[in-house]
């Protein structure tokens, strides 16, 4: 300032040094107490001009959904707003967002401004949650860290949505690789290796002798209609406990499936299908029809005996008492009944799995196994849930190799097959023409008109006197 007159110097004060910052502007804003009690406020500086100060403040300031005060809105603040909000997706969906909200997103970017939220600090969070888990002794997946950086994206696609930002720094992330995993089959050389060392795949399935196997051995469980179904027709265990009797026709041999039972936090509810192609119509053969009678018929019973505190659910698979069954205690019923039947190990979604792979072996077309189990798309069908049985390659090996023999013996050019040669190789000779007639040497059997430079003449004999 002007010692005289009060003034600002401007350009003309003597404090403007190249390569200081005297003479920029600031910015600083106030934010909301935090979570702790503790004051939070924002500090900036270097601008050249009020316009850029005005313009940083601006974006500083930009109002929350519902806040009409114009607050500034940090990571944390804005993935519980965006969570809050969430109607479209499943629960199972939005519970998944929210586990990752609270072990990963919100301690790590938490704090910082959403504005200010760049890539190299999301990078940053991801490294860190390797090195954690790491350090722990349990590595984190390529597919979990692929399902967070999922969760970040949806939420600031909605932020951009709002006009809170111009920009996701969460798609310019670099992750490992995350592989589908494909299913193996349990073959006898996998099943010894496994009975000796313990390894044991992530997706597997049985075999049709092996699936076989399962389903005699426990055909006198009050459950066997249900792992029946599972390994027959691909149902998801979240469809075959939601399945009730008012969506089964026995007579006509078809199943509707148009509900699911998932568990929160202890409690059953019921939720639509997965996808909208996972609503069908499943047909049963005669197998599972005379499975499911029987078991109506020992539900039956089990009601009698149980007595007037029996829950009439209408559910096909109940406890004792009639309520609907947890697909929990499907899953933990089916690993009890594999380790005692003494079958390699798999999970009862690998039921599944097994079903399409069987599907294949047995001739159905892929077409139709992709409507079996509900995929919207036949790719999803062909690259997760088809694996090859042995026998199915090895009768595709023998396939590919008879199409090569059988190509070896074509005569080149024409699709003619050559004869095969027995016995002894005959002499090539000029063919003679007749019993007694002699082959003359040097003379060419082709057409005179057709030789090469001068005919040969017939010699005459002369007649004898």
């Amino acid at each position: 300032m002007d010692p005289v007159s009060g003034k600002a110097l401007g350009d003309r004060c003597p404090r403007l040094v190249a390569g200081r910052r005297h003479g920029s502007w600031y910015v600083r804003l106030e934010l909301p107490v935090g979570v702790d009690g503790r004051r939070r406020r924002i500090r900036r500086g270097g601008y050249p001009t009020r316009q850029a100060a005005l313009e940083v403040l601006r974006r500083l300031r930009a109002p929350a959904p519902g806040d009409g005060c114009g607050r500034v809105l940090t990571v944390g603040e804005w993935l519980a707003h965006w969570l809050a909000s969430r109607t479209s997706p499943a629960s199972s969906t939005v519970r998944g967002y929210a586990g990752h909200v609270r072990l990963y997103l919100t301690p790590y970017l938490g704090r910082i401004l959403l504005a200010d939220l760049s890539v190299g600090q999301v990078q940053a969070m991801f490294t860190a949650i390797i090195r954690q888990h790491e350090a722990l002794g349990a590595p984190v997946s390529a597919a979990t860290l692929h399902r967070i950086r999922a969760t970040l994206r949806a939420a600031l696609n909605a932020a951009i949505r709002r006009g809170l930002i111009a920009d996701n720094p969460a798609t310019r992330v670099e992750l490992p690789g995350a592989r589908r995993p494909r299913a193996v089959v349990w073959t006898t050389s996998r099943v010894e290796h496994w009975r000796r060392s313990g390894e044991r795949p992530a997706v597997a399935v049985w075999t049709a002798a092996q699936t076989a196997e399962f389903l005699h051995g426990i055909e006198d469980h009050r459950l066997y209609a249900a792992y029946h179904l599972i390994a027959l027709r691909g149902l998801r265990r979240g469809e075959a406990a939601g399945l009730r009797w008012c969506d089964v026709d026995l007579d006509s041999g078809v199943a509707v499936i148009c509900r699911q039972l998932q568990q929160y936090d202890g409690c059953l509810k019921v939720c639509p299908p997965k996808t909208a192609h996972s609503a069908r119509v499943i047909a049963l053969d005669h197998t599972t029809i005379a499975a499911l009678r029987a078991h109506k018929e020992r539900q039956e019973t089990e009601r009698v005996a149980f007595g007037e505190k029996y829950h009439l659910s209408g559910y096909v698979f109940t406890n004792l008492n009639g309520d609907p069954m947890a697909p929990d205690r499907l899953t933990r019923i089916f690993r009890a009944l594999t380790v005692a039947a003494g079958l390699p190990p798999i999970r009862l979604h690998d039921l599944r799995h097994g079903a399409a792979t069987l599907a294949l072996a047995a001739g159905v077309d892929l077409r139709v196994v992709q409507e079996m189990l509900g995929h919207s798309s036949i790719v999803v069908t062909a690259d997760t849930y088809t694996s090859v049985l042995p026998d199915v390659a090895h009768a595709a090996a023998e396939k590919v190799a008879a199409l090569i023999v059988r190509a070896g013996r074509l005569v080149p050019g024409t699709t003619r097959v050559r004869r095969r040669q027995t016995g002894r190789p005959k002499r090539r000779g000029r063919k003679r023409r007749g019993r007694n007639r002699r082959t003359v040497p040097g003379r060419s059997r082709a057409h005179p008109g057709r030789q090469i430079g001068r005919p040969h003449r017939r010699r005459r004999h002369k007649p004898r006197l």
